[in-house]
């Protein structure tokens, strides 16, 4: 029997995390997905940049969930070469998620009013905008630079990242540049890196810093609506 709001039933495999969680709540269930999506009770095939493809030609899905911020073109090619149907998403900016879930929605077949996403909070446009950095690792210290997911994120809540101009999404930096382009507040986002309350104390001649919520900083989805709310409330 099809799920709500499915044509039929569909044997799908997401190796992107963000993704797993917005099928399954769209009532639709992958047969496999990675660990990193944090989903204990489904079978797993590895990770997003090692996923067992082996394992995922086995199952025989009628497709696989792909990302190409996460996961490896080779391992995409590999496994169209072997006769699977992937579907592609790319996401840089909030106003992309909506368009891209439709896609997905459209290669389930699921009625698109029972996927519709929610309605976006308005950006916000302070008067002063706030400059923060985000480090997102550490040994070497990370960053985001302005056209990823993340950076567009923190523009919609009217904050600005440093190091925006970076030629590369995810730069190195060190301490030095960062006391040097004098931010005003320094975000510690529980993932990638888990950042904890202790690693404040090496900013603390640089800006005030927080703790913020990972995955609604980085996963973008179904979950992107309330994932704006919470963050702008977390930073007000």
């Amino acid at each position: 029997m099809s799920e709500p709001g499915l044509a039929r039933a569909v044997r799908v495999v997401s190796l992107v995390p963000s993704l797993t969680e917005s099928v399954l709540s769209w009532g639709v269930t992958p047969v496999a997905c990675t660990r990193f999506c944090e989903q204990p009770l489904l079978r797993q095939v590895g990770g997003t940049k090692d996923p067992d493809l082996d394992a995922i030609v086995q199952l025989a899905p009628d497709l696989v969930l792909w990302c190409e911020e996460e996961n490896r073109l080779e391992d995409y090619e590999a496994l169209v070469a072997r006769g699977l149907r992937c579907h592609s998403v790319r996401i840089d900016a909030v106003d992309e998620v909506a368009p891209a879930l439709e896609g997905v929605a459209a290669e389930l077949g699921l009625d698109g009013a029972a996927t519709e996403l929610a309605p976006l909070p308005a950006a916000l446009h302070p008067p002063v905008r706030r400059r923060v950095f985000v480090p997102i690792w550490r040994r070497p210290w990370m960053t985001v630079s302005g056209g990823t997911y993340a950076a567009s994120v923190l523009r919609h809540l009217g904050f600005d990242p440093l190091f925006a101009d970076r030629s590369v999404r995810y730069p190195e930096v060190s301490l030095a540049e960062v006391a040097a382009a004098r931010p005003d507040l320094v975000l510690l986002p529980s993932e990638p890196y888990p950042f904890k309350a202790r690693h404040g104390g090496e900013f603390a001649a640089i800006a005030p810093s927080m703790l913020v919520d990972g995955q609604d900083l980085f996963w973008w989805g179904t979950r992107t609506p309330q994932a704006l709310v919470r963050l702008a409330n977390a930073l007000a």
